[in-house]
């Protein structure tokens, strides 16, 4: 479980996204961001979560927020996941889980009685000048935009 907390800095991360191109926490300086975390594109949770904010995507905007997602999925995964759901933001194909290291969100995890490592499933609001506002850990898949606007 991550031990960022509301107040501290987000760690610097420079990662890629679905296509390639190189996404860092810089490129976000002066905006609101939404950067979830979720365990495998395509998944029913992992879809319902990413459709919800897609879904509103425009009200996030004029909110001033941007998202970004991120998995330990490869880049072709993460690609054929945007496109099928038509996802108006970039998702980061993190395969060497450096930026889910630097979130501490990886470890382990309990699921039908088997234990393994994995992605805990939690969202970050991250301020203009990179400070976290909220940390989300019991992340409500079909109701997320309520948590994070609350």
């Amino acid at each position: 479980m991550t031990t960022l907390k509301i107040g501290d800095k987000a760690p610097n991360f420079t990662s890629k996204d679905q296509d390639g191109q190189v996404i860092s926490l810089n490129d976000y300086k002066g905006k609101k961001l939404v950067l979830f975390f979720y365990p495998k594109a395509s998944t029913p949770g992992c879809t319902v979560e990413a459709c919800n904010l897609r879904d509103n995507y425009q009200r996030f905007q004029s909110l001033g927020y941007e998202i970004l997602g991120v998995s330990a999925d490869s880049a072709k995964r993460q690609s054929n996941f945007r496109n099928k759901f038509d996802f108006p933001y970039p998702l980061l194909a993190d395969e060497e889980k450096e930026v889910i290291n630097a979130f501490k969100v990886w470890g382990p995890k309990k699921f039908m009685g088997r234990v393994f490592d994995g992605i805990y499933r939690t969202t970050f609001v991250i301020d203009e000048n990179s400070v976290i506002e909220d940390v989300i850990t019991k992340v409500k898949t079909k109701a997320h935009t309520e948590q994070i606007l609350k």
